[in-house]
């Protein structure tokens, strides 16, 4: 349960759903795995899996949330064998080669008879919406997965007033800055970044396990390079890697964090997961007001513009 990843977005209004009006609303949207010719299903799963009986969980005006996806793996390789086979007999038996609309739907065809007998492969994505904060937190790296998630939560609920977080200063600047003369206090510089070219930002240069104050980290900056991801630790408490557009991937909770976790005496999965949960989102609920102070603050231009997704 613990995020790998984080992009966070803004509520421009308060979330007020009572608990027992969003579990109707989740149930009433809730997974069924893909039917016989179904390519694909989405909808919400219980975070809690099987030891769990709700669709949500709820600590500390916090509320976890998990979307299921389930696809049906059909390999295209294996759909142009059937479809070659089809070509081949109708050359066979009428003498004529078919056009391109008529494989395009003999491939059709293929596809749904096919469909029923395709393995289905599901994942899921963790979310939660502190409420306090007025924060969605989503564990992707990937913004299409957690658009995804934000249009069902959208039609879940009817409407979902969200927008991206965004710092007021422009964060390559920032982490440009922070590589070029030192990070602020709470914030450790790692040994990756990845830098791209002002005038080419298809030119990329990428280090690891590096010395970023080296002369030669240095000679790139000055050249006119910008730093478009860092590595970075915040308090000793998350490692994390972040970009350009405040997106924090590889995400990992120090042994200071984890020895909380291990303190809390639980009996069962659900007291774990709470444990963990609480923890988890006491730690982000410092942690991104930090980020964004350290980036100047939020920019709250558009707070009442257009909803993401």
């Amino acid at each position: 349960m613990w995020f790998k990843n984080l992009l966070v977005y803004r509520f421009t209004r308060p979330f007020t759903t009572e608990l027992d009006a969003l579990e109707e609303q989740l149930t009433a949207a809730a997974f069924t795995p893909c039917s016989g010719t179904q390519p694909s299903s989405i909808g919400w799963s219980k975070p809690l899996g099987d030891a769990g009986e709700l669709y949500h969980h709820a600590t500390d005006g916090c509320i976890m949330l998990c979307l299921k996806q389930q696809e049906k793996v059909l390999p295209s390789a294996v759909i142009n064998e059937f479809l070659d086979d089809k070509v081949r007999e109708i050359e066979a038996n009428d003498g004529r080669k078919p056009g391109r609309k008529e494989r395009s739907e003999l491939k059709e065809e293929i596809t749904f008879e096919l469909l029923p007998k395709a393995f289905a492969r599901s994942r899921r994505l963790y979310a939660y919406i502190d409420t306090r904060s007025g924060l969605l937190m989503v564990d992707s790296a990937s913004h299409n997965r957690a658009e995804a998630l934000l249009n069902l939560l959208r039609e879940t609920l009817g409407s979902l007033p969200v927008i991206p977080l965004k710092a007021k200063n422009i964060a390559q600047h920032i982490l440009t800055e922070w590589v070029r003369s030192g990070s602020p206090a709470g914030f450790a510089v790692g040994g990756e970044c990845e830098l791209r070219d002002r005038a080419d930002e298809s030119a990329v240069i990428r280090a690891k396990n590096q010395d970023l104050s080296s002369a030669q980290i240095q000679s790139h900056l000055d050249s006119g390079m910008f730093v478009s991801k860092l590595a970075v630790s915040w308090q000793e408490s998350i490692d994390f890697v972040v970009d350009d557009q405040l997106s924090f991937k590889r995400l990992s909770f120090t042994d200071l964090v984890q020895e909380k976790a291990d303190d809390v005496h639980t009996d069962t999965m659900a007291e774990q997961f709470d444990a963990d949960f609480s923890i988890m989102a006491g730690e982000f609920a410092k942690f991104v007001p930090a980020v964004l102070e350290a980036f100047g603050g939020e920019e709250q231009g558009e707070a009442e513009a257009q909803p993401a997704g």
